[in-house]
Order: structure tokens, then sequence, then C-alpha cells
């Protein structure tokens, strides 16, 4: 890949799994197979790109010298290192304007997903080319962000790491504040509801971490490798 490509570390189902086959039926796009619906659903377009996936460590940009076999390599040894694990059960809420499938209690910081994404972070940034100090403003007043956020993002390239980091899926653009986007988003909201109702019931572990990858500005993300998580 070039320099302008953007690597992402996230966690999504197995491809034979009903969540993975349902969450890309709802966005109208497979990140696997790169096959898309040539009518998707309405209020789709960002997650769609992203493909369906919980983000662990944010899309970044590797540092110079650096290439995609030294980002598997490094995924793979935190992998070894990680065990598998049951995922808590899911649901679909809103979240910060959008909807998204969550955890339906809380991710405590003992939980082992919340570990494995401490980990991710933590333990792949030496890779990441740091942020330039004009991206690094843009990215600060994108959203009115708390000063844990502010230092995340000066730290880490990414606000919601840490105790801040909120495992979600998201399914949705972001939905305005008035009537309207207010009824079309609660419309939406049980309409997903319906949708992910069986894959949702189906059991659900973690037994790998992903790695995403955003060919060129503006591209679809592909999921191009799955690497297994210890025993």
């Amino acid at each position: 890949m070039g320099a302008s490509a953007r690597y992402a570390i996230y966690w999504a189902p197995p491809a034979a799994h009903p969540l993975w086959q349902a969450g890309c039926r709802w966005l109208g796009r497979d990140a696997i197979t790169g096959e898309a619906d040539m009518h998707p659903r309405e209020a789709t377009a960002t997650p769609r790109r992203y493909g369906f996936h919980a983000t662990l460590k944010a899309p970044m940009h590797l540092r110079d010298g650096m290439g995609e076999s030294d980002l598997v390599d490094a995924l793979t040894r935190l992998a070894d290192a990680s065990h598998r694990f049951d995922m808590p059960p899911l649901e679909v809420r809103s979240l910060r304007g959008f909807l998204a499938l969550r955890p339906c209690n809380a991710v405590s910081a003992e939980h082992p997903l919340r570990r494995l994404a401490d980990a991710c972070v933590l333990g792949l940034d030496a890779l990441r080319r740091p942020m330039s100090a004009d991206d690094e403003q843009r990215r600060l007043r994108s959203l009115p962000f708390d000063e844990l956020q502010r230092q995340n993002i000066r730290r880490y390239g990414h606000a919601f790491v840490g105790e801040r980091w909120q495992f979600h899926l998201t399914l949705s653009d972001s939905f305005g504040d008035d009537p309207a986007s207010m009824h079309r988003r609660d419309e939406m909201l049980g309409q997903a509801r319906a949708h992910f109702a069986s894959a949702l019931a189906a059991p659900l572990s973690c037994d790998a971490v992903c790695v995403f990858v955003e060919s060129a500005p503006g591209q679809p993300f592909m999921l191009v490798h799955r690497v297994a998580l210890g025993q």
C-alpha cells in the first residue's frame, strides 16, 4: 500500500456469523468481498464506507519506514498474548446522535474487551505516524471534547480511547436534533432492532482482531487480515 493508505484495527464478527451477514445487509456493503448494494439504505453512507466493525484502534497512517507486514507482525504478537472470550450481549441503541450496536451493560475496565482495546491502542502506537499540527487542531475543533479526550487526541490521535472508549458498531450517519431528524432516527431505531434481532440471539465470541485498510483517501475500507487471538 502507498503512504496515503490508512490502517485500522477493528473487531468484526466472523464472515459466517449471522451478525456479520446482518451488518453487511444493513449497511449495503461487504468489507471482505467488496460487494455493494446498488440501492443502499438511506442514512448509512459513512458506516458503509468504513465497513461493519467496532473500533479497537482508529484509522492511522503508518510511520515512514513501516509497512503493512510490520503492522501485522506487531498485531500477531499482541493477539498471541490475548485470550479468546465471550462477547457481551449487544443491543441497538443511540450513541452521540447516531445508531449503533452497543453492549447491553457497561463494559468495565477489567473486561477482556476493554483490555484488548487498550492493548491495541498502546501496543501499536509506535507504528502510527503522528498527526501534523494542522490535522491535530482540526481534530480538536471537530467536536466539543472534554479535557481527557483532548489529551487522548494529542497522545494517540483519537479522542475515544481508554476511559472514553465506547465499544460500538456504527449503524447510521449522525442525525440532527430537529424534530424531523429525531423522528427519522426513531423510525430507523425500530427498523434496526427488528433487522438484528435474530443475529443478536446467536452466540458470539471474540476470537480474532481485524486489519481494515483504506487504500487511498475516500476509498472504502476493506478487511484484509483477520488475526486469531491466543487460546
